[in-house]
């Protein structure tokens, strides 16, 4: 694990996931919630061709939170941008799920040219902003009432594996989530890394900025995925998606979720092979 610095005084954990060190590299970069090491097992079919990295956005896993809970997600692209200085090697692929999927697009128009091609599973890019702010604050309030606290880490993986949507993960992700999205805490027991009043704040800033007006500046090849048991980027949505973007085509998973490269690994790894590498 290294840690580079990013904007806002943010030191961002950047992981080595595996992969022989001639493979071309290529970046992960998670959901809001999770941390680098969800995607061990997504990197195991990947790394045949790559040599996967993976870093902890701001306020997750290893990665500093900035100062008053700001998490404009501009920050997100500061930090991706931050892991890329740090790997010294661009343009390269980068596979991004959700916020780490919009993180990639807000870097890329920010910064043209950073990436040789783009695969975002369900980028949280709203064409209508405002239309989708129920749906954040929704979010936002479960996520401050989450439980973050538990006796251990496998009391932890048993609630999570008894209920939706965590339940809905292949195993192998959920215990990378419990063992690495957790830290012991000196008083007993374990508590969540990603404070709820932290990814609250994200899904909140969700909202706060036109994301989509960015999408015409991306000028490389996307690959928009989605699944079509998703409660967020539905079908309509990601095609509105890859319409805004110059170069962009969709994949859409019949059997997945929002969820999906934590749900089929395998899969979405192939999936991703076939459309980077192919």
């Amino acid at each position: 694990m290294r840690r580079l610095r990013s904007s806002d005084g943010v030191r961002v954990a950047i992981h080595d996931l595996g992969g022989l060190a001639s493979r071309p590299p290529l970046l992960l970069v998670h959901g809001t919630g999770f941390c680098a090491q969800v995607f061990a097992r997504l990197a195991v079919p990947l790394s045949s061709t790559f040599h996967c990295w993976a870093i902890d956005l701001r306020g997750h896993g290893l990665t500093t939170t900035p100062a008053g809970l700001d998490y404009a997600w501009t920050g997100f692209a500061d930090d991706v941008l931050a892991a890329l200085d740090g790997l010294g090697a661009r343009p390269l692929p980068a596979v991004g799920h959700s916020a780490g999927g919009a993180a990639l697009l807000l870097a890329e128009a920010a910064r043209p040219g950073t990436f040789s091609s783009l695969w975002c599973y369900e980028p949280i890019v709203w064409p209508d902003p405002e239309a989708a702010r129920p749906r954040a604050e929704w979010l936002a309030e479960g996520a401050r009432r989450r439980r973050d606290r538990f006796p251990s880490r496998e009391d932890a993986y048993a609630n999570f594996a008894s209920k939706p949507p965590f339940n809905s993960l292949a195993p192998a992700c959920l215990r990378a989530y419990v063992e690495h999205g957790f830290e012991d805490d000196p008083a007993g027991g374990v508590t969540l890394r990603c404070r709820p009043e932290v990814e609250g704040a994200i899904y909140l800033q969700a909202v706060q900025n036109d994301r989509f007006a960015l999408l015409p500046e991306v000028k490389g090849p996307v690959v928009v995925a989605c699944g079509a048991r998703t409660e967020a980027i539905r079908p309509p949505v990601a095609e509105r998606l890859v319409d805004a973007l110059p170069d962009a085509r969709l994949r859409v998973f019949n059997r997945l979720a929002h969820f999906g490269p934590l749900e089929d690994p395998q899969a979405v790894g192939e999936a991703i092979l076939g459309d980077l590498a192919g």
